[in-house]
């Protein structure tokens, strides 16, 4: 296969990335939404993510050895063709206003992204030369986080514009009126998935008719038992499950962690930091809730992701990659023993530049655990996309150290979970490739 048809096979896969990043986001949009909608605790709430980070878990190994006997296009379609009937349920979940189909919906999504997450990765990691396999997934990992940056605009936009009435709100509206609202609370969730859905079925299309090329061999694919027996494959996947529990909790509790610090009067009251809060929220400050306030700088937590994926595509094509990644997870620490030790703006961009140093770590850590596995690659991703499962895990223990010791205390959780990823690349990727 021509170096041309390996670019036009990575440009139409890099698509995808930024699809799915998008999706997940937007999703994430809808859950402020639900909760008003549903009338849902805030238990009921965390069991959406709960949803989404489970369905890597239970599936990706299944997912695995599927790719394995139908190859990385197939397995792509496949994915694409899940998503979008996950989408489709959510017309009737919001319809009906039960939250159960609206679950079921979801972790259909995301057994449709765990598919193409599993076919799409080591499919681009074999789209040219092994030595810049962790370079190309960066950069399309970068247009995963470009789908996320620009995903919380378009739900604003579509999906949380308008006030949301409450059961007892609902009750006092006359008939006509409430059959009106109950079209319009429907109408708001629907038509973007709808439309997600036909995106989705259209794209599916789309992969079927490109020439991608074929580059599982015909020979014997492996077990999950050769998989298992590569050792860096083992240390990666403890790695993608604890950097991805890092990433998520810090996403989590940014805003709790900012108001317990009393940022929000340190934003409303310092004319710059008001005037870039006024900026991301394309209003005025007065009538603004702290929590809306200091949200607002949380946007810079997951742009950092994104440009440190644009900037790593590049460094490591420069530089080994597991000396960068060892580098970032130092640097990732950093941040955090200073966000921990000071108090203010400092330790506010301080913890958000966390995210600038996460961003090479996932396509960094896949690439490095699977490199030399060939046609086990499949299975291998498998196991990788698994360990996402962290998601679900970690956040919940760090928030159960912040309620024992503290939101400072807390980070040092953390800062064990980027010192991992720093072990791993210093003295298991370095030496084993």
């Amino acid at each position: 296969m021509s170096t041309r048809n390996y670019r036009a096979a990575f440009y139409t896969v890099t698509s995808l990335f930024f699809m799915w990043g998008f999706i997940t986001v937007l999703v994430d949009s809808l859950i402020p939404r639900l909760r008003e909608i549903f009338e849902l605790t805030y238990f009921q709430s965390g069991l959406v993510q709960f949803a989404f980070f489970m369905a890597y878990g239970l599936l990706s190994l299944p997912s695995g050895f599927i790719l394995a006997r139908i190859g990385y296009k197939k397995g792509m379609i496949l994915g694409l063709i899940t998503m979008g009937l996950g989408c489709l349920l959510f017309l009737p979940a919001a319809e009906y206003r039960i939250f159960g189909f609206f679950l079921l919906g979801y972790f259909i999504l995301a057994g449709g992204m765990t598919i193409l997450q599993v076919a799409a990765n080591p499919f681009v990691s074999v789209l040219g030369p092994e030595e810049q396999a962790t370079s190309r997934l960066n950069l399309s990992q970068a247009f995963n986080s470009l789908g996320t940056t620009l995903a919380p605009m378009v739900g604003a936009a579509f999906i949380l514009s308008d006030r949301i009435l409450s059961n007892k709100e609902i009750s006092d509206l006359s008939e006509t009126e409430k059959l009106l609202y109950m079209d319009a609370e429907a109408n708001a969730v629907q038509m973007p998935f709808l439309w997600i859905a036909v995106f989705i079925f259209l794209l599916a299309v789309l992969i079927r008719m490109a020439k991608l090329p074929e580059v599982l061999g015909s020979e014997d694919r492996g077990s999950y038992r050769d998989a298992f027996g590569h050792k860096p494959l083992l240390f990666g996947a403890l790695g993608i499950f604890l950097y991805v529990g890092a990433e998520v909790a810090i996403g989590s509790y940014l805003v709790n962690y900012f108001l317990d610090m009393g940022i929000d009067d340190l934003i409303r009251s310092n004319e710059g930091l008001s005037a870039i809060a006024s900026t991301i929220l394309s209003s005025s400050l007065e009538g603004v809730d702290a929590k809306g306030v200091v949200a607002a700088f949380v946007a810079f937590y997951w742009g950092g992701a994104m440009l440190g994926r644009f900037i790593g595509a590049y460094l490591t094509r420069l530089f080994d990659a597991s000396k960068v990644l060892a580098l970032f997870a130092v640097l990732a620490v950093s941040m955090l023993l200073i966000s921990q030790s000071t108090v203010g703006l400092v330790a506010m961009i301080s913890i958000l530049a966390v995210g600038l140093f996460n961003s090479i770590m996932f396509p960094t850590i896949f690439t490095l655990s699977i490199e030399g596995m060939g046609n086990i690659k499949p299975r291998a991703s498998g196991i990788l996309c698994t360990a996402i499962v962290g998601g679900a895990f970690v956040p919940p223990l760090y928030g159960f150290l912040t309620d024992s010791f503290g939101f400072k205390a807390a980070l040092i959780l953390l800062m064990a979970c980027y010192a991992y990823i720093w072990y791993i690349s210093r003295y298991i990727f370095r030496h084993a490739h």
